[in-house]
């Protein structure tokens, strides 16, 4: 089962010539999340080859420019492609009537159906849940209301020892009761114990996405040993009092959130474009949490093996 996420945008505010505002795509086997959309989100999409028909399910934090004004021109594209299948946007309310607006505006008339689903300020929610995933939104810390968001894979069914079908004559309608924890009656009344049948599955894997928000322990039972996380780090600390007035944080920041979370690896992403080198920002975050990188707009960072290959080269 493949589970990842390709970063399209890592810049905070204003985008310039090497970085987007923020956004990125959550891929689960094949099954494309975009997180945020910000200014030139399809054009990255386009450019790292992810098929916009293959997007559903659209989560937006909060309603800053930065992480929003993509989505216009994403909507208007789709129904110039013809797309008529529903499309799910998770967002504070307010969205919906900025959205319908804009379409009144431009006589936009959409040729599929978009679901609102709201983000209540300060509020956890489930948002999405399926047979293999789990989406789950958490309040930040920030000027106006926002949302990080938790992607965690359902536990995995046991693996069966194909070996053990024949030796045992088990029949097909009893394999899924095995793979779900079951023990086995043979035919001559013979009990064979499960752990015997099947070998555990890999262990479930988790990623989450926290932008924008001041330092904010607050999330860190949110997003608990997750396998990945990115985390805003939009300042060096000589700007830690600008990030506290702004509601922002600084690489230290992330990379103590991520420690005292125990999480597995960092991501440090919506960079201040004050900062054409992003190494002082990685090397403050690695004196804290060693296992910590800069997210590399164009790369897909592999969540089930922690790895990372440039995606246009795929």
């Amino acid at each position: 089962m493949s589970f990842s996420v390709t970063i399209l945008g890592t810049s905070s505010a204003v985008p310039n010539s090497k970085r987007n505002p923020s956004s990125q795509v959550v891929n689960l086997n094949q099954n494309l999340f975009l997180v945020d959309c910000g200014e030139g989100t399809q054009i990255q999409l386009r450019k790292n080859k992810l098929n916009l028909s293959k997007i559903k399910h659209i989560f937006i934090s909060h309603l800053h420019g930065d992480h929003v004004f993509g989505l216009f021109g994403l909507l208007s594209t789709y129904s110039l492609l013809g797309r008529d299948v529903d499309l799910h946007i998770y967002a504070n309310e307010k969205l919906k009537e900025i959205i319908e607006s804009h379409n009144k505006f431009f006589n936009n008339k959409l040729t599929y159906k978009i679901i609102f689903h709201f983000l209540n300020e300060g509020e956890k929610s489930l948002l999405y849940e399926d047979k293999f995933l789990m989406i789950k939104a958490f309040p930040l810390k920030h000027s106006i209301a926002c949302h990080g968001f938790v992607f965690k894979e359902k536990p995995k069914l046991l693996n069966i020892k194909k070996y053990k079908i024949a030796q045992y004559n088990i029949p097909i309608s009893e394999i899924n009761k095995i793979k779900n924890g079951a023990d086995f009656l043979t035919e001559d009344g013979q009990l064979i114990h499960n752990q015997e049948l099947t070998i555990k599955s890999e262990k479930p894997c988790s990623y989450a996405y926290c932008s924008d928000t001041a330092f904010y322990p607050k999330i860190i039972n949110e997003i608990s040993q997750v396998d990945l996380l990115y985390h805003e780090s939009t300042f060096a600390n000589t700007e830690s009092k600008r990030a506290q007035t702004t509601q922002h944080s600084t690489a230290e920041d992330a990379a103590t959130i991520a420690k005292e979370a125990n999480v597995k690896s960092l991501l440090l992403g919506h960079f201040s474009t004050r900062y054409s080198n992003l190494d002082i920002l990685l090397n403050e975050a690695k004196s804290i949490f060693r296992d910590t990188e800069i997210a590399i707009e164009g790369k897909t960072y592999k969540i089930d093996q922690n790895e990372e290959s440039d995606s246009s080269k795929k």
